[in-house]
């Protein structure tokens, strides 16, 4: 896809180096406390302390045109004391029945709903902050916006509490964050930043934010963020202070007629303030949200996976996890991918941030039971994980300025020699306050092999390397971005998402940004014409695999725009040539390719579609037909009596090639059904069902096949204060057709001491 969906990019806010505009802000000041505050966090904004508070008022809008006066009035205030800073905002609305405030699942609120969000940066950089975003019904969408992925990434949660109060004249609401929750150095730390946002969803989706001269034009949505005033001596005062919180958790769950027990726990020790030690033993994935569908049967490669598992979520700015891009590709620094562990029995990391500088550790023993990857030109092979391996990874990265540098080392050890490994080095530059330019080289030594059943085998040494160069530009009139990648044949990393290997690709990504307008009545807020240019060739390997060969060759020019209800349109053509094998032909395939991202109602909160339409390649069958692949995503939530809230989630995706005949050669369909009844804040009932099918009919060359899946599970979940949660629920799956039917029942109980 050619453009990034719009609420995503909204919300994300655009790439680049943090550095980017150094034009002071006007600064927020907090009320300093010497001892605890005596704050009741119930929203109502009337203790003494709140009107001692200085008062902060000077938002202007960002969306849907930046540097604008807000049209509706919100005010900010901080008190700082010794374990917390607390935030109370007042939001102002001169239509109090528009609020949308639906209750919703964490992660959950976004620009379909009425929403104040606060981006906190302690290192002050402005590299990175951590967040939260609290609907005016009191749901929290949290986590941490890395400025040079370009990504808000949501699956870090932190202990914050939240109260909101619906007002004649808009919400009042609190927020305290302790400062146990912020990661920050320990010394030579700059000025501690903020930046409030708040969104308001009517015919035109208004986000305004607290920093007056954030520009659409900057390469970060967090360049502009405030200083954060009136702490005086706090950051001194904490930062050699100690955090210890231990969440133990005991897991019960009855299958295939046999009942067992688990008890396994989570450790967060923050020594001091630039220290955190994780420590996980014996930990139960096993009831995190179903992964989220995707159709995979006419492509050979392996399909990414964002983590959801509380343990590989500290830092994740300073981890570089691997997070597709806007580009289509899951680029980041592409060196550890933690759903590579699949069924950890223990595990320890140490996360060290400086003012300068910052690094980690980590180390984990994995059951196994996952899938290990061993990616080609044409395809990625998966086999199976073996149980006791080790996986470990460490990093480091120094900043200068504008730029940084980073050096890391990653190993899998499968026992007998059997081992992965992989050294390397990464880079970022901001060479101004349009461009920015990042990269990384990686080179592995892999020792590890798999015999015809999946058995691993410890082979001679194997060594490759993978190369990766990015560019990107904004300004007012362009949106650019060109990516080289070169990733040798033998290149292996168990602890990273690598699908392809062998090749070489150019990718260049042209977005001339034409401003706003108007489309007959229907007012466009922004709009692009876009051309995407790639060419992937292959490497060179032995007898396997000539060099030079063409794998891919696109011509892709396009369109995007924003108008009314948060809706952007997009639509290109894809042009070009692909092959499928080597040594095969090459095909020429012809697709038009039509997007919407819209919230079209308060009651439906969320509408997205996707089509490709025309002649597509069919990889097993190795031939072009006419299909079509499609992608439906839609939400929707319903207030009903006494406060209830019902949350509808639907998921479909098809999608199929004819052949010459005109017949379906290949037919696969996936449905995801998502409803949760929000009882209150805390209180919540789940259900998931979510099935699968895939059909390969028979012809001369290829053997027909058909697969069923179907998955469903019921939760009830009680969140009893910070860090205690129970569950109860059930559970039936059927992986494929043939296997039997998998019937669970489980109760989980999560407690959390310390903080």
């Amino acid at each position: 896809m050619l453009k990034k969906p719009l609420a995503t990019a909204l919300l994300a806010g655009l790439s680049g180096f943090a550095l980017a505009g150094e034009h002071a802000a006007a600064s927020l000041r907090a009320l300093r406390l010497s001892g605890a505050a005596t704050l009741q966090i119930d929203g109502r904004l009337d203790e003494p302390h709140w009107r001692q508070a200085p008062v902060y008022d000077k938002f202007s809008q960002f969306l849907p045109e930046d540097k604008r006066a807000a049209r509706w009035r919100t005010t900010v205030q901080v008190i700082a004391d010794e374990h917390a800073l607390t935030f109370a905002i007042r939001a102002y609305d001169p239509e109090p029945q528009r609020i949308r405030a639906p209750l919703s699942r964490r992660d959950q609120v976004g620009l379909d709903q009425d929403f104040v969000a606060v981006y906190l940066d302690p290192v002050g950089q402005r590299r990175a902050a951590q967040f939260v975003r609290i609907g005016a019904a009191g749901s929290i969408t949290d986590g941490v916006f890395n400025a040079a992925d370009d990504n808000d990434d949501t699956a870090p949660d932190f202990d914050v509490q939240v109260a909101v109060q619906r007002l004649d004249d808009g919400y009042s609401l609190e927020l305290r964050w302790p400062l146990a929750e912020l990661r920050f150095p320990h010394a030579d730390g700059a000025p501690w930043r903020v930046m409030v946002v708040r969104g308001i969803p009517r015919d035109e989706a208004v986000l305004d934010v607290s920093s007056p001269r954030l520009s659409k034009d900057a390469l970060s949505f967090i360049a502009e963020m405030q200083l954060l005033e009136g702490l005086g001596d706090l950051v001194e005062q904490v930062r050699e202070r100690s955090f210890i919180k231990l969440r133990p958790e005991l897991t019960l769950r009855r299958e295939a007629g046999r009942s067992q027990s688990s008890l396994g726990a989570e450790l967060k020790w923050r020594p001091r303030a630039d220290w955190v030690i994780d420590a996980t033993l014996n930990p139960d994935f096993s009831q995190i949200e179903s992964d989220e569908p995707q159709l995979a049967g006419n492509t050979r490669f392996a399909l990414f996976q964002p983590e959801k598992r509380p343990f590989f979520l500290e830092s994740t700015d300073v981890l570089g996890q691997t997070q597709p891009d806007d580009s289509g590709l899951a680029q980041g620094l592409a060196a550890f991918y933690s759903r590579t562990v699949s069924d950890p029995d223990w595990g320890l990391r140490a996360t060290w941030r400086g003012a300068a500088a910052e690094g980690l550790a980590l180390s984990l023993r994995d059951a196994g039971g996952g899938r290990v990857l061993r990616p080609s030109a044409y395809a990625t092979a998966e086999h199976a994980q073996p149980a006791g391996s080790q996986a470990s990874f460490i990093r480091g990265r120094a900043q200068w300025g504008a730029a940084n540098l980073g050096l890391l080392g990653s190993s899998r050890d499968y026992g007998n020699g059997a081992r992965n490994q992989v050294l390397g080095a990464d880079f970022g530059w901001a060479l101004d306050d349009s461009n920015q330019l990042r990269g990384h080289w990686l080179a592995s030594d892999n020792t590890v092999s798999f015999d015809t059943q999946d058995r691993i085998q410890t082979s001679p040494i194997e060594r490759g390397h993978k190369l990766w160069l990015a560019w990107r530009h904004r300004s007012e009139a362009w949106s650019n971005g060109l990516h080289l990648e070169e990733i040798s044949p033998r290149f292996v990393n168990d602890n990273g998402f690598v699908p392809q290997a062998g090749i070489r690709r150019a990718l260049v990504m042209l977005n001339r940004r034409l401003g706003a307008g108007s489309l007959g009545s229907l007012p466009v807020f922004e709009a692009e014409a876009q051309l995407r240019l790639e060419q992937t060739e292959t490497l060179a390997d032995g007898a396997l695999q000539p060099g030079g060969e063409l794998v891919q060759r696109r011509l892709e020019p396009g369109f995007w725009f924003s108008t009314l209800r948060n809706t952007g349109l997009w639509g290109h053509l894809a042009l070009g040539q692909q092959r499928s094998r080597t040594g095969g032909p090459l095909h020429s395939p012809r697709t038009l390719n039509l997007g919407l991202e819209s919230n079209p109602a308060p009651w439906f909160t969320h509408l997205a579609l996707e089509l490709e339409w025309g002649r597509r390649l069919d990889v097993e069958a190795d031939r072009l037909g006419n299909g079509l692949a499609t992608n439906v995503q839609a939400k929707l939530r319903f207030g009903l009596p006494r406060g209830l809230w019902l949350e509808l989630e639907q998921r479909l995706g098809q999608s199929q090639v004819r052949n010459p005949q005109g017949q379906r050669a290949y037919d696969e369909r996936n449905a995801q059904l998502l409803a949760v009844l929000h009882v209150d804040a805390r209180d919540s009932l789940r259900w998931i069902e979510q099935r699968g099918h895939s059909r390969r009919q028979a012809e001369a060359l290829l053997a027909g096949q058909e697969s069923h899946s179907r998955s469903q599970s019921l939760v009830f979940q009680r969140r009893m204060g910070h860090g205690k949660l129970l569950g109860l629920g059930a559970s039936l799956v059927r992986p494929e057709t043939g296997q039997p039917l998998q019937r669970q029942l489980f109760a989980k109980l999560s407690w959390a001491w310390g903080g």
